[in-house]
């Protein structure tokens, strides 16, 4: 069968020389889907850089209501095309097409692209700053050439790299997208970038600005990410993708943001467990177990202190776990990696209580696990034990004392979240004073009383965190106008005519709503 049309240039067209061809797999049957696609050469991607070249050029010249104006009709034409998006995206990864895919994660696509399309009309997350006694002047703008989208598997549409949050805060900051689609939803990725195509074809912008490769070797996805041609590069996945691509990029100089491992610490404080137990125990399992725990913000580390309250929680966790069926992974690599995963927590003493067993059932599948150790087992190995599982997968840590439970808090990684329980009635508060000074810093996001698995689409969100959890400490993923950001250069403007400056720094407000920074004040009038 022939493989399917890669999207350079405005325009489907057969690979160049492709190195082969691969076909997405149904998780739940294991069975290969029909169509194809082709593992391009460095053929295609030299093709599309250069095309990106063209339309970055063109880009500049663009007004961003044009751009504005795309993102809404793209997120009108996914709309339409809602039904083929859910169809091929349930059978590409398993995901129920209710509510999963059409009810929360389409929905959420679309918001976040007409979000990145009304902050682009605004203006104002460009942060124009202007110093009228000294005539300097700056602001946001385009990188000046692609960003590169490297898609995860789990989220099909709202992390898609021709359609999600990624690729919304690119186009909106005036960049060309090269998306590169995860092998395990092909063909979800193909229909965004149809609907793209379509949208470009009606609208005065350069065609090159969306372009789609599927597939290709590792050693050209790293050239790739080094390219001179490469504005910045947007990656999430595993943790050693992540950092092959940044030491790539970071030794081109080029930018490159990662979203790569997070365990997501839970601590639980000894009056919330006395206080309602069985609840939050419910609140954990559904957190952990949710689409089958393949989220980066599931609850893979639990912390509590020792006890019997803490044993009488961990006995009700351990039921809801045996009892819940084996959800369904997103694909052999996945299971492969799960397995691995538990193997290297048990080989440095954590107790597998229940799980890790592949159930007499089609497709890839693993029974829930819970793992158990002692602060003090735990201490021993921080680092490696400090192991993402990506499933229905969690270890809980008891630790024997405050000081134990300080000691592991102060040797944990970077993550993207982190939650604290306690006690409504603040009878935690003196030891809730102790833990969040040290977990604020390690972590993007602070929850109280709320497990993780939550993204709101919100401006105040933050969908990142320190190293390894991402790449950088100082951006997310998910919240505009801040994410916007990520695919920005800041350019300064030095006593130059006015008629030659952008009208985001001209003496007169272009929309005569755009926030401004003028002489030390941010604000909406006219200089």
């Amino acid at each position: 069968m022939e493989a399917e049309p890669v999207l350079i240039g405005g325009a489907w067209r057969k690979a160049l020389a492709p190195k082969g061809s691969f076909a997405a797999i149904n998780p739940a049957t294991g069975e290969r889907l029909k169509s194809r696609y082709p593992v391009s050469s460095f053929g295609d991607i030299d093709a599309a850089l250069q095309a990106s070249r063209r339309a970055a050029s063109e880009l500049r010249s663009v007004p961003p209501v044009n751009i504005a104006a795309f993102l809404y009709a793209y997120a009108d034409r996914i709309e339409k095309r809602g039904d083929a998006l859910v169809k091929t995206a349930s059978l590409e990864t398993a995901l129920p097409e209710e509510p999963r895919l059409r009810s929360v994660e389409l929905p959420r696509t679309t918001d976040q692209l007409r979000q990145a399309a009304a902050a682009c009309r605004d203006r104002s997350w460009c942060r124009a700053t202007i110093d009228a006694k000294n005539n300097i002047r700056s602001k946001h703008g385009p990188l000046g050439g692609a960003v590169v989208i490297f898609g995860p598997g789990n989220f099909p549409f709202a992390f898609n790299p021709a359609a999600g949050g990624d690729f919304a805060a690119a186009v909106a900051s005036g960049n060309p997208v090269i998306a590169k689609a995860h092998p395990g939803h092909p063909g979800t990725t193909k229909i965004f970038a149809e609907a793209a195509l379509e949208i470009l074809k009606e609208s005065n912008l350069p065609r090159g600005m969306v372009q789609l490769l599927y597939h290709f070797e590792p050693e050209d996805g790293l050239t790739l990410a080094a390219h001179p041609l490469t504005g910045a590069t947007a990656f999430t996945g595993s943790r050693p993708s992540g950092l092959r691509l940044k030491k790539a990029a970071d030794k081109a100089g080029k930018p490159v943001y990662l979203e790569m491992s997070s365990l997501n610490p839970v601590i639980l404080l000894p009056g919330s467990l006395e206080e309602r137990s069985d609840e939050i125990a419910q609140e954990l399992f559904t957190s952990c177990t949710m689409g089958s725990g393949q989220f980066c913000t599931k609850p893979g580390l639990v912390i509590l202190k020792q006890g019997l309250r803490s044993e009488a929680f961990f006995h009700r966790l351990l039921t809801l776990f045996r009892q819940a069926p084996a959800g369904i992974l997103l694909g052999q690599n996945t299971l492969n990696r799960l397995r691995e995963a538990i193997a290297g927590m048990a080989r440095l003493g954590a107790e597998i209580v229940t799980g890790n067993t592949v159930p007499d059932l089609p497709g890839y599948r693993l029974d829930n696990t819970l793992l158990r150790i002692s602060g003090e087992r735990f201490l021993e190995h921080p680092r490696e034990l400090q192991i993402e599982a990506f499933g229905s997968v969690s270890l809980v840590v008891f630790a024997e004392d405050d000081d134990r439970m300080m000691k592991i808090l102060e040797v944990l990684d970077g993550d993207l979240t982190g939650a604290i329980y306690s006690d409504s009635r603040d009878k935690d508060e003196g030891l809730y004073k102790r833990i969040e000074p040290v977990l604020r810093l390690n972590v993007g996001r602070l929850l109280n009383d709320k497990m993780p698995t939550g993204v709101a689409i919100s401006p105040a969100m933050s969908h990142g965190g320190p190293f390894p959890a991402t790449g950088h400490p100082g951006f997310t993923s998910v919240g505009i106008p801040a994410s916007l950001l990520r695919f920005s250069a800041l350019h300064c403007y030095d006593n130059v005519r006015a008629r030659r400056l952008p009208e985001e720094i001209r003496d007169k407000n272009p929309t005569g709503r755009m926030w401004r920074f003028i002489d030390g004040e941010w604000t909406r009038r006219d200089l």
